[in-house]
């Protein structure tokens, strides 16, 4: 259990779930195996709305656990130098 009783996958698990969403692969639980899982928000989301979305949440309908995660395109980096 995460914080306040919502069940939450272990970092492992948690981190490939949320690279698998970012590579836009096909997601499956992987603490039980489901390939039913809920991404909110909608990638269909026009991007002029993406400004006020600070986070990406991965839940599986099965076993109820979750991810959340900020999306690339609303973090910027800390320091000056490491700007691209």
């Amino acid at each position: 259990m995460g914080r306040r009783g919502i069940k939450e996958f272990r970092a492992d698990e948690a981190l490939q779930l949320i690279l698998a969403d970012r590579d836009r692969e096909e997601l499956g639980c992987p603490s039980c195996g489901s390939s039913d899982i809920q991404r909110t928000p909608k990638r269909r989301i026009p991007s002029a709305r993406w400004g006020r979305l600070r986070q990406v949440t991965l839940q599986c309908s099965e076993c109820s656990r979750r991810a959340v995660y900020v999306p690339r395109n609303v973090t910027q980096p800390s320091h000056p130098e490491l700007t691209v």
